[in-house]
């Protein structure tokens, strides 16, 4: 059995799951520097279909916000998936800013 962990990527905006070098799950991010400090967006989580059923999408997720909680960065949960999360686990409720179209505007177009 191998050994599933989370990273942070800041170079590449995203927390991954890391499975012996492979990147099998993935929380993407964007960051926006309001006036009252640092929003992270997160758009997009997904788990690799082979690796679902396993609890890792909530694994990643709360590493990527514990991570940026740490740092002092407030979150913005635009991914389905996060947003959920958030709702389910009351202890972020005062980390987290509201979606405004500004964080929109930031994501990647489709």
């Amino acid at each position: 059995m191998s050994q599933i962990q989370p990273a942070a990527l800041p170079d590449k905006q995203r927390y991954v799951l890391d499975d012996a070098g492979k990147h099998i799950g993935r929380a993407h991010y964007r960051d926006y520097q309001s006036s009252a400090g640092v929003e992270r967006i997160f758009f997009h989580t997904a788990v690799d279909e082979e690796y679902g059923g396993q609890g890792l999408a909530g694994k990643l997720v709360t590493f990527a916000l514990q991570d940026t909680i740490a740092a002092g960065i407030k979150i913005v949960a635009v991914c389905p998936y996060v947003k959920a999360f958030v709702r389910k686990h009351e202890e972020y409720e005062p980390h987290l800013v509201s979606t405004a179209p500004h964080h929109i505007d930031l994501l990647p177009k489709q």
